[in-house]
């Protein structure tokens, strides 16, 4: 027992990977603001403020490399390996879908982004602080376990209320007939969006997977 505690000792391990949680729920927070003061810009302002939420999701993604890095060199991590990685990566989604976002916009010519966009929008950056409050928590699972899995519930529940809203936008322009390309534009804005809450939606079920299999 001694020699294999000795042993276990010496191997490398990940013990860095829920601070890097932490910082990359901190980019997401941070993306999610800067996502939305793209969105309220007028055209003079939304190409520095795009420029913004593309240094934020250059950062992360250094921030989501190095996980990967340190995971691959470790033989001892916090939980199971396969189920960091899945949180690195849906991490790293939440912020290349927002990133996208302003450059699908410009692809189609839409200049104004209309209120259920913003809507949603709102709700990517309230799942963002959830995000952001829940990773600390990951440091003693079975402490704050209650708490971890009342705030996974609330970011599904902004999931939910950004499918509604996706649903009476999409009714919406497919009453007003608009012209074809712009449809195609509004219409994929509304699921691009809708996936951010989507994707912050993943990480909280996996974070919600990981402390029922802990606590």
């Amino acid at each position: 027992m001694l020699l294999l505690r000795a042993i276990r000792s010496m191997m490398p391990k990940e013990e860095r990977v829920i601070e890097q949680f932490i910082e990359q729920a901190r980019h997401i927070v941070d993306a999610a603001a800067a996502l939305e003061a793209v969105m309220q810009a007028g055209p003079e302002e939304r190409a520095d403020r795009t420029a913004t939420l593309k240094r934020i999701e250059k950062d992360a993604d250094r921030v989501a490399k190095d996980a990967g890095r340190g995971l691959h060199r470790a033989f001892i991590t916090p939980f199971d390996r396969s189920e960091i990685q899945a949180l690195i990566n849906a991490l790293d989604d939440c912020i290349d879908l927002m990133d996208e976002v302003p450059r699908l916009a410009a692809l189609y010519g839409i200049e104004t982004f209309d209120d259920r966009m913003m809507r949603m929008a709102a709700i990517g950056r309230r799942q963002a602080a959830l995000l952001s409050e829940v990773m600390p928590l990951l440091t003693k699972i079975s402490v704050h376990a209650d708490r971890i899995l009342h705030i996974c519930g609330q970011i599904s529940d902004l999931e939910d209320e950004a499918d509604e809203i996706l649903r009476d936008a999409m009714k919406s322009l497919i009453a007003e007939r608009p012209e074809m390309i712009d449809f195609l534009g509004r219409r994929e804005v509304y699921e691009l969006l809708e996936a951010v809450t989507d994707r912050c939606d993943d990480v909280g079920d996996l974070i919600e997977g990981i402390t029922l299999d802990q606590a």
